[in-house]
């Protein structure tokens, strides 16, 4: 990274171990020394509707607000009234924040009038380039040691403001801003391309895997009318029913956490909500004992079974699992046991397909749930045993090209992301030199 810019001609030792040595004429220097640091506010209590107001004049910022936003937050989802703006902290346009909640050590500039709560420290005095620091921010090499206990990131208002960085002429930090906006931006607009790769490739997988499942593999059958909406005509040796007639279907639970005899042997894998989002669980989330097994009316799942989750806003209701090892599940778990007429993993790949409507299928009060009656009466459609077979060999060998060309994306975007990093690192702290750095003509 270095060897492709110059250096500057003088260094001077620091006893930072993030900063190193730093050009001769920076400063090192504790970012309090520049203006003190502030935590933002937030009216009390904050779901009150009397504190927001659509047409208000400041935007509401939450900690997913900045979590989905790049350099700038553009936007917000809702915006407070008089009231709420006047009991929280207002920053007008061009002010740099940072995050000590929830995305920590993340730094954003805001492009609109917006308040902030107490997730958040702002530098009402800062007199320096606000684009400088926040490059300081981004790289993240200045919370080195900054961790509770070595490991979780602990940051408020005395130790972001013990931070110590180098500070060169004013000149220099915009310039230095400068070239980085470029340079990032290069880097940034590559992995936005192979981001948008990966999505094309997720949905061609995914269409790859709905025709399979609905229509079969040979391009001319005769067809019939399903009698389900979402999925129009299926081939006509196809059977279409209810999955209680194929599966067994029914939930688990968990063992009392009072009860350490349950817990502290690594005897039965247990799984919980989360594991839906392995595809193919490979690891339980924890164990449970021979002892619970017995004693809280658990069922054993074997491998092979496909677990659903029942609950959740995110995409944890309605996507299902297939366990590679028997297991027990909590009650938020279906179980979803084929017999010898379905290929279980042919039915994971037909839930692929059905998830939104499964999503559908739940009901119940502001939390929408599933449940083994709701799944039991999905209606999905079963070729012939011989037929499944093939189809899930073709889908096999389908996925795992699409899936290796998901992957290898995946590897550069994450070698692109570090190659941005070190690049700001080493500017930000002197290694290189761009005083003399112009943006290419064009």
């Amino acid at each position: 990274m270095e060897g492709r810019y110059k250096q500057y001609p003088e260094y001077q030792r620091t006893d930072e171990i993030w900063l190193g040595e730093i050009p001769k004429h920076w400063t090192a220097l504790k970012i309090s020394r520049l203006g003190v640091v502030k935590r933002g506010a937030s009216p009390r209590p904050i779901d009150d509707p009397k504190y927001f107001d659509e047409n208000g004049e400041y935007a509401w910022v939450r900690i997913a607000d900045v979590t989905a936003s790049k350099t700038y937050l553009e936007e917000t989802t809702q915006t407070l009234s008089d009231l709420g703006s006047n009991l929280s902290v207002k920053l007008e346009p061009g002010q740099l924040f940072l995050s000590i909640a929830g995305t920590v050590g993340k730094p954003c500039i805001n492009k609109i009038k917006a308040c902030i709560h107490d997730g958040f420290v702002y530098f009402p005095e800062y007199k320096q380039d606000f684009k400088f620091l926040y490059y300081i921010f981004f790289a993240g090499e200045a919370y080195k040691g900054l961790g509770k206990f070595g490991t979780q990131l602990n940051l408020n208002t005395e130790t972001v403001g013990g931070i110590k960085i180098g500070l060169p002429p004013l000149p220099e930090q915009q310039k230095i801003a400068t070239f980085l906006d470029h340079e990032t931006a290069k880097m940034d607009a590559l992995i936005e391309k192979k981001e948008r790769l990966i999505a094309l490739l997720k949905e061609k997988r995914q269409a790859v895997i709905s025709h399979a499942v609905t229509k079969g593999l040979a391009p001319h059958v005769n067809m019939k009318d399903s009698g389900v909406e979402w999925l129009g005509e299926v081939p006509e040796d196809w059977e279409v029913s209810r999955m209680a007639r194929y599966c067994k279907i029914f939930n688990g639970s968990t063992p009392s956490r009072a009860n350490i005899e349950y817990w502290d042997k690594k005897e039965i894998p247990w799984l919980s909500s989360g594991v839906v989002n392995q595809y193919h669980i490979i690891e339980p989330t924890e164990f449970i004992s021979l002892k619970a097994l017995k004693e809280c009316s658990i069922n054993l799942v074997p491998a092979g079974t496909l677990v659903m989750g029942m609950i959740g806003q995110g995409r944890t209701r309605g996507l299902s699992a297939i366990t590679n090892f028997e297991a027990t599940i909590n009650q938020n778990l279906a179980a979803i046991v084929p017999d010898a007429r379905i290929e279980s993993v042919y039915l994971h790949y037909f839930l692929q397909t059905a998830y939104d409507y499964l999503r559908e299928a739940a009901r119940g009060g502001n939390q929408a749930a599933l449940n083994c009656e709701l799944i039991g009466d999905f209606k999905i459609c079963i070729p012939p045993l011989d037929k499944q077979k093939l189809i899930v060999y073709f889908l096999e060998n389908q996925t795992r090209a699409i899936d290796q060309l998901i992957r290898k994306t995946h590897q550069v975007i994450e070698t692109l992301n570090e190659r941005k990093t070190a690049l700001i690192s080493v500017a930000v702290t002197g290694k290189i030199d761009v005083r003399e750095w112009e943006a290419p003509a064009g």
